[in-house]
């Protein structure tokens, strides 16, 4: 049984939308998963960085249990992405990884930035 959070939205979907509200919680957990996968992370760190149970991540990710906005505002946080990076990529079906840097380095300090910065266009000066 599916237990919702954000899917208690459904009373505001017209009936066209019931595949949306159908696949919703699978499709949002691969793409939680593949979100912590692309930072190799484990669902235990995962866990741990957002403040929430691992098997809470394991059912979020494998659609048994759909977050509410307060957790996917935490998961977001252990993922280092902002809501919209993940509901923009959640929509297109594909990462956006420059926006992806983008609120990584956005969580930074100045200090790091500046490294950050001086490394990038180090990597790129002879391309």
């Amino acid at each position: 049984m599916v237990e919702y959070g954000i899917a208690s939205l459904v009373g505001i979907w017209s009936a066209r939308d019931t595949d949306v509200i159908q696949y919703f919680p699978r499709r949002f957990g691969r793409h939680i998963k593949e979100l912590r996968g692309a930072r190799q992370l484990s669902q235990e760190a995962l866990a741990e960085r957002s403040g929430l149970s691992t098997d809470g991540i394991r059912r979020i990710e494998r659609g048994t249990l759909v977050p509410s906005l307060v957790t996917v505002c935490k998961i977001c946080t252990g993922l280092s992405v902002s809501l919209r990076t993940l509901f923009d990529a959640y929509e297109r079906d594909a990462r956006d990884e420059v926006r992806e840097i983008s609120d990584y380095l956005a969580t930074r300090s100045r200090r790091e930035l500046n490294l950050a910065w001086r490394m990038i266009r180090a990597l790129f000066e002879d391309s």
